[in-house]
């Protein structure tokens, strides 16, 4: 950590009224894209972290994307500062290399190889920096599988997750890039780990994260639930249940609730609720085991009874009893969930002016909408955006000022295109 980056840290935390974040005073460069490698970078930020987003002159290809991809750069790159670079010209390289020189920690997740072309990997910025921690995020750990080209969807297949997912000889990817976020999630807590062992070795080191690796640790239950049975565990859609009820039911109106009984004090609350004394009381039913047991003419008998049941009667009854039970909800209804506008889990941000994030051009940008933040509290406070999703170049002309450029040598390197343009 650069003292001095920390003092001014505390300094302006001590002006707001506020306790300083916890990584404050850390400088991050990040060579990211996608979602993988800016979801580390972003989380660390949020976490108080200075995190300056290295992209190409014309800005990372993420900021056009349409389609599913069109709100990767608005969710995961707030509270960065952006500084576009042309990496292929050797006074881009020069410029990187100053930063890297007072960075705690560079993050990527370049094809393997890039970086070495470049003279940004982690053997020769080590020999600059010995404190550096060096983050690399990849579709494979190093192993037989390394060369190969990943993508979330990728490890989803192979890593048995998309098996599971869908029904019987359907493999169906998960319906959110949970490998590209929770690989980056790794990536931060390798970073913060490094950090932790570097205050007391006073040496940085390279931190790997992997969309394989992670998939099979999201998987890992269902491959002990082998080790433990013999049995291999069946897609979640026809899986043995560990409940009896823990299904999804349509009820009045074509309305759909997650409905979830996973005890026998619930079984109880459950029947008592809905008046199924005759349930309650059948020898048949008494345990959970061998409620499963019955689930083949059980749960047809409970669709029937609840279908004419409105879901907001069945919810209110489940929540006075304390049973487990969720709406079918759409991402955009959490906008106006009650819990979130509540609590403050979402916070507000304007689209960059460019149009970043908005996959529809300049049509979405400087729009106001609302983002997740990380779900955690600190001492009782949720960590929230500092800064938008930069603009291009936004914040890049005070960093060039911190290297000890000049108004007219900004300028002549903007004209040169050896940067982006920067403000």
């Amino acid at each position: 950590m650069n003292p001095q980056s920390h003092d001014a840290a505390a300094q302006t935390a001590t002006q707001t009224g506020e306790a300083p974040l916890p990584l404050a005073g850390i400088r991050v460069v990040e060579f990211t894209h996608m979602v993988m490698g800016p979801t580390c970078g972003m989380m660390l930020a949020d976490l108080g972290a200075e995190v300056i987003k290295i992209e190409p002159v014309q800005g990372d290809n993420t900021r056009r994307l349409k389609g599913s991809g069109a709100g990767f750069f608005a969710m995961f790159n707030r509270n960065k500062k952006s500084l576009p670079v042309n990496l292929q010209d050797p006074r881009g390289i020069e410029l990187v290399l100053k930063l890297i020189a007072s960075a705690d920690i560079v993050s990527e997740n370049f094809k393997a190889g890039t970086m070495a072309r470049l003279g940004l990997d982690y053997a020769t910025l080590s020999r600059l920096n010995e404190r550096l921690i060096y983050v690399s995020h990849k579709g494979f750990l190093p192993g037989p599988y390394q060369h190969r080209t990943a993508l979330d969807e990728v490890v989803q297949m192979m890593g048995g997750l998309a098996y599971m997912t869908g029904p019987e000889g359907r493999p169906l990817r998960a319906g959110a890039a949970v490998n590209d976020i929770m690989g980056g999630m790794f990536g931060a807590m390798g970073a913060m780990a490094a950090l932790l062992e570097r205050a007391r070795t006073g040496r940085g080191q390279e931190v790997q994260s992997a969309l394989f690796e992670n998939n099979v640790f999201l998987v890992g239950h269902h491959m002990m639930q082998y080790a433990v049975t013999g049995k291999p565990a069946a897609p979640m859609p026809s899986r043995i249940s560990a409940w009896a009820v823990y299904d999804v039911f349509t009820v009045k109106d074509g309305e759909q609730i997650f409905l979830a009984v996973v005890s026998d004090t619930q079984w109880k609350l459950f029947c008592e609720a809905f008046g199924f004394a005759d349930l309650a009381q059948d020898a048949r039913l008494a345990g959970n085991n061998d409620r499963v047991e019955a689930r083949s003419w059980l749960m047809p008998m409970l669709r029937e009874r609840m279908a004419p049941l409105a879901a907001a009667d069945i919810a209110g009854r489940f929540e006075a009893q304390g049973l487990p039970y969720a709406p079918i909800a759409k991402p955009q209804d959490l906008f106006d969930d009650p819990h979130l506008t509540a609590t403050g889990g979402l916070a507000d941000i304007t689209l960059p002016q460019d149009g970043a994030g908005s996959g529809a051009g300049s049509g979405g940008a400087g729009k106001h909408a609302k983002v997740p933040l990380l779900p955690i509290t600190l001492g009782g406070r949720r960590p929230g955006v500092r800064t938008d999703p930069p603009a291009l170049g936004a914040q890049g002309a005070q960093l060039l000022e911190t290297l000890g450029l000049s108004a007219t040598q900004i300028a002549a390197l903007t004209e040169a295109g050896v940067v982006g343009p920067v403000y």
